[in-house]
């Protein structure tokens, strides 16, 4: 997959369309991405003994088509592409050629 963690993305589809944020964590065989502060849910909890049921604000996964990597020096979405550096393979940006570290 060529979203890793930590990468800042922007959504690109859905009902946060234009959001950007941090990727928290990667599903590789669901094909998902958790972003930081994208696709947050009300969730119900039961209450359990003397702790009250409650609703909690929490974040889901997004699909990972539904996101593109922001550019370092644009801060625009981009394509990422690879690039050998010596015997290295490493991550770059296809707007602006420039690595994603």
């Amino acid at each position: 997959m060529k979203i890793h963690s930590w990468d800042l993305v922007q959504v690109i589809a859905g009902k946060d369309k234009g959001k950007q944020g941090k990727v928290i964590s990667v599903f590789l065989k669901e094909e998902r991405v958790l972003v930081e502060g994208i696709n947050i849910v009300k969730k119900a909890i039961k209450k359990q003994g003397v702790t009250p049921g409650r609703f909690v604000e929490m974040e889901k996964s997004v699909h990972v088509s539904n996101v593109a990597v922001l550019d370092p020096d644009t801060k625009k979405p981009s394509r990422v592409g690879f690039n050998l550096e010596g015997s290295r393979k490493i991550r770059i940006s296809k707007k602006s050629g420039k690595s994603l570290a």
